[in-house]
């Protein structure tokens, strides 16, 4: 899915640039005075609360607007994302619509402010009150609402440019010229945007295999908290020995060796496409880290894979395997191997119904060939690549 917010002074060209953007990226669009008059209309609930403010001379609290702008998300289901006119207008709101789009396991991807000179916006402006007989447009009136878009909206253009997502256009010159300026720095936002993955399955599934091959097909990051994990006992580093225990049991470590080895590994590739991870989270708990990770750098998981492999498989993919040059020797103890399907089992799949929740899991049959299993993932990742982007 892919958010734009569309921020310019009144006069700016909004509107028009606006129908453009959603009919070029198939967005819904959602504008707080628009979406208003439609609920108010509509008489429902949400409207009528507003229309009561409304008509004692009050202003629609955000509680009721960030309602109204759910309720939007999410009836419009076939679009490729949405375009927000004019909001968040505070800083209030910015904090509000990043929760809300959390919560809808998305997030803003830019802020398009359209940079207009006062005196080209008060020509526009009062050209358009004489076609449009607005008699309250006046020159005071006007210099007002200029004066009150440049007090509360540039904290707000602060707020994105701190997230790296806010981009300044030049808003004077024809339509199409400008519009051209908007399609480039979109374009441009959308090769900023990473795509992550998750592929579960449990142990013996092939999600090793799978992983370095996707990884490599479509240049993301391959992070693999096991193998991580496992580097470090080799060295016999601190944390490699703090983890050797849990490890040989077929136990989980614990939180916070995950974190700091997938921190590092996000660290040292600043210019990634995305990142690829195999086997974590492995708990509810892992989920909301990663979440937390992804979300600290303005992204989040894009799709997440299960490759279904039915116990007994796994049990003798993990037996065969112990007796080859790739076996771990957590594979040569049958009680090790038992435990660690039991940890999929009991703590992992919770993991894959909060995914389940989100929309964006997909199970994938993990039997086959490796070529058969490849192709099975690889079609479903470029659908879900296409929708994440």
């Amino acid at each position: 899915m892919y958010n734009i917010a569309l921020f310019g002074p009144p006069g700016a060209g909004k509107g028009t640039q606006s129908r453009k953007l959603i009919e070029k990226y198939n967005l819904a669009y959602i504008s707080t005075g628009d979406i208003l008059r439609e609920e108010i209309a509509a008489g429902s609930e949400l409207g009528m609360q507003a229309k009561s403010v409304i008509e004692k001379g009050g202003l629609v609290s955000d509680e009721i607007i960030v309602q109204i702008i759910e309720k939007k998300i999410k009836t419009n289901t076939e679009v490729n994302g949405f375009l927000f006119d004019g909001f968040p207008r505070t800083i209030v709101q910015a904090y509000i619509l990043e929760g809300l789009l959390l919560k809808l396991n998305t997030s803003l991807n830019c802020m398009v402010r359209l940079e207009v000179p006062q005196d080209i916006l008060m020509e526009r402006m009062l050209e358009r009150a004489k076609k449009e007989k607005r008699i309250d447009d006046t020159t005071e009136v006007i210099e007002n609402r200029l004066k009150e878009y440049k007090n509360k909206t540039i904290p707000v253009a602060d707020f994105y440019k701190e997230k790296g997502i806010k981009y300044s256009v030049n808003g004077v010159g024809s339509v199409d010229d400008i519009f051209e300026r908007i399609t480039n720095v979109v374009e441009q936002s959308l090769t900023k945007t990473w795509l992550n993955v998750v592929l579960f399955g449990p142990p013996g599934s092939g999600k090793g295999t799978q992983g370095k091959l996707l990884a490599d097909k479509y240049d993301l990051v391959y992070i693999s908290t096991g193998s991580l994990i496992r580097r470090e006992i080799e060295k016999g580093t601190k944390m490699g020995n703090a983890a050797k225990k849990y490890v040989e049991k077929g136990d989980i470590v614990p939180d916070e060796f995950a974190i700091k080895l997938i921190e590092k590994q996000i660290q040292t590739h600043p210019d990634a496409n995305g990142f690829f991870f195999k086997g974590f989270p492995r708990t509810i708990v892992q989920a909301y880290i990663l979440d937390g990770l992804l979300r600290k750098l303005n992204s989040s998981v894009s799709c997440v894979f299960n490759l279904d492999v039915p116990t007994l498989e796994s049990i003798k993919r993990l037996s065969a395997r112990s007796k080859t040059e790739k076996n771990r020797y957590y594979d040569m103890d049958t009680d090790v191997i038992i435990r660690r399907l039991e940890n999929f089992q009991t703590k992992t799949k919770p993991v894959l119904d909060y995914y389940a929740k989100q929309k964006n899991i997909y199970n994938i049959d993990g039997i086959g060939t490796e070529e058969e299993v490849l192709k099975r993932l690889t079609k479903k990742l470029e659908l879900a690549f296409k929708n994440a982007r």
